[in-house]
């Protein structure tokens, strides 16, 4: 294996590819080669550094250093600054703040990466680079030294449960369907991530391929397996591509295909691309999806490991899941086993997006408090502002107040509290959100994404949303509330699949916990947090106001009159409630009420 002093990690987001991250690329493999020094930098794509508005950008290791705002042009100049005088080219440096926004910065003190063990290391795209980092041992150990029966005793004992949001011990999973008769088996990796602002398998399929297609023949021999299939949505088209490099290497290399590493094993896998709807992410809707049907999800019993795909035996994990197998194997469940809490055990990776401070990709033990993911991970609430929810579990789950900031979290405490794990994303809301707003943004979400296959999520959605769009709209009523209730309840009881059994979480969550902000849009007609426009008015202080008319100028419905010198008003039926005015004021004249 070739050993290079330099890393360089060019980020080809579609971002930072619009802005030119081919031609930067092309510029420092040409400058390296005219330079002498091909033999000794390596260059390496990958997903994302930074922040794509700032790009495009890379990263240099082992120093760390992070360039943005690049163009061809700049790159001789760095290119000899760097590395050949080995001095930093300061003016492409990104300040501080830019490098924390990264989608994978470097690990906090409460951080254990397993999953991520690799992500940014190594070049995705060369399996050898993965080899060296032990890749493949386990599978080597597990056809040379274990039983299938073993490996799943191995799993069973580690702890390890389903990543994909339900929970579901692996190892029980994986039983179900070795044990099941029919001799043609297939194994699934759900990689149709879905859930808003929630990008941890993207970034393991773009990053780390290999550790999920171990994992994947590993389960296989398990359960006895001759197929497989990755299902990954369309729209990580960077995933795709380097997912279906992995599966080439590892085939030249004899490990996939027939008599892996010489023995008498043989799987093989190929990646299905989904379309992006959300409901494929439950995992009989999936297995339709692949068969080349609609999308729906279908009743359940027979589950999956008994009657699957094409009617056969199938066990579908999702890409987190298969990532951590390898590890288990070469480390001993016992390892894996002494992280987490009783009944979850291990590390998980989660999304962290909203108000927060260092956005990205984490991976904490389960076990930590929800207190420590905000504060000592997330670096708190952005521009000093108060906390005032958490949602974890991407858009069928709970949003939680600050009193249960120091709930540990582990799948049966989050579902106790009322929220869910799901498979990882996490939106932190500061105290200027308007509850009842994100309810609707959620609704809206899951009611445009339901398959319409069964009545009470293609209808019931509908009219949750109707009535919170008329709450936020200032025309709620007299038992909207109860309405509210009623139908919750009924969706999650009656609902054929996972969506629908989870669409009303964040309306029940918010119901619950933040009773008093429905009461005011519906009672008092006014937006406490002052986010929903039919619910505030913009108001001017005559005191403050000097009469310059730069607000009256401004406003596009020339709803704000008065003479120079005087004060002005805004006429609330005319107003648009478009902010112009706020903004443009000089005096701070101009308030929401």
């Amino acid at each position: 294996m070739k050993y290079y002093r330099s890393h360089v990690l060019v980020s080809v987001d579609p971002e930072c590819v619009k802005r030119g991250a081919h031609e930067i690329l092309d510029a420092l493999q040409d400058e390296l080669v005219a330079e002498g020094l091909i033999d000794e930098v390596q260059v390496l794509e990958t997903s994302r550094i930074g922040d794509p508005a700032q790009g495009p950008d890379m990263m240099v290791y082992p120093e760390g250093t992070h360039y943005i705002g690049l163009t061809a042009n700049d790159i001789p100049y760095i290119v000899k600054e760097h590395f050949l005088k080995g001095r930093v080219a300061a003016k492409f440096v990104a300040p501080e703040k830019a490098a924390v926004e990264s989608e994978l910065s470097a690990p906090t003190i409460k951080e254990i990466r397993v999953v991520l063990r690799n992500c940014g290391k190594i070049d995705p795209e060369n399996i050898e680079e993965y080899i060296a980092e032990d890749g493949y041992m386990a599978l080597a150990k597990v056809l040379t030294d274990c039983t299938p029966d073993q490996v799943i005793d191995m799993v069973m004992r580690s702890g390890l449960r389903g990543r994909g949001g339900a929970g579901f011990p692996t190892a029980k999973k994986w039983s179900l369907a070795r044990d099941a008769v029919l001799p043609e088996k297939y194994i699934i990796c759900n990689a149709d991530e879905g859930d808003p602002g929630a990008f941890m398998n993207r970034l393991v399929l773009e990053s780390d391929p290999h550790s999920v297609v171990e994992g994947m023949i590993i389960a296989a021999y398990a359960i006895g397996a001759v197929r497989g299939y990755i299902y990954c949505r369309a729209e990580y088209p960077i995933a795709v591509r380097t997912l279906n490099l992995a599966i080439r290497q590892a085939r030249s290399m004899g490990l996939l295909g027939d008599n892996i590493l010489g023995t008498n094993f043989s799987f093989d896998l190929e990646v299905r691309m989904g379309a992006g709807a959300f409901v494929c992410g439950e995992e009989t809707a999936l297995m339709s999806s692949i068969e080349g049907k609609r999308g729906e999800p279908r009743p359940r019993p027979p589950f999956p490991a008994v009657k699957g795909l094409w009617g056969r035996p199938t066990n579908i994990n999702n890409v987190e899941t298969y990532a951590n197998v390898p590890q288990i194997i070469l480390k001993g469940p016992e390892w894996f086993a002494s992280m987490g809490t009783e009944k979850s055990k291990g590390t998980k990776t989660f999304a962290l997006a909203g108000d927060v401070s260092h956005t990205g990709l984490i991976e904490v033990p389960f076990g930590i408090s929800l207190r420590e993911i905000v504060y000592d991970v997330g670096g708190g609430i952005k521009d000093g502002k108060g906390f005032k929810a958490i949602q974890t579990g991407g858009p069928m789950g709970g949003c939680l107040p600050a009193q249960f900031l120091d709930l540990p979290v582990d799948y049966e405490t989050l579902g106790q509290a009322g929220s869910i794990m799901g498979s990882g994303g996490m939106i932190i809301m500061d105290d200027e959100t308007c509850m009842v707003d994100i309810a609707r943004f959620f609704m809206e979400f899951t009611q445009d994404e339901s398959c319409g296959k069964c009545t009470p999520c293609r209808v019931g959605t509908r009219r949750i949303l109707e009535i919170l769009e008329r709450i936020c709209a200032g025309k709620g009523k007299h038992g909207d509330i109860e309405t509210l209730e009623m139908l919750c309840k009924e969706i999650k009881t009656t609902s054929l699949c996972g969506l629908g059994q989870g669409a009303p979480n964040p309306v029940e969550s918010t119901l619950k916990h933040f009773r008093h902000e429905y009461e005011a849009h519906i009672y008092e007609k006014r937006c406490p947090a002052k986010v929903c426009k039919s619910l505030i008015r913009y108001e001017i202080s005559p005191e403050a106001c000097t009469g310059c008319t730069v607000c009256a100028r401004n406003c596009p419905v020339t709803a704000i009159t008065g003479e120079r010198r005087h004060a002005h008003i805004i006429n609330p039926d005319t107003c648009i409630r478009c902010g112009i005015c706020m903004q443009v004021c000089n005096f701070n004249a101009i308030s929401i009420k």
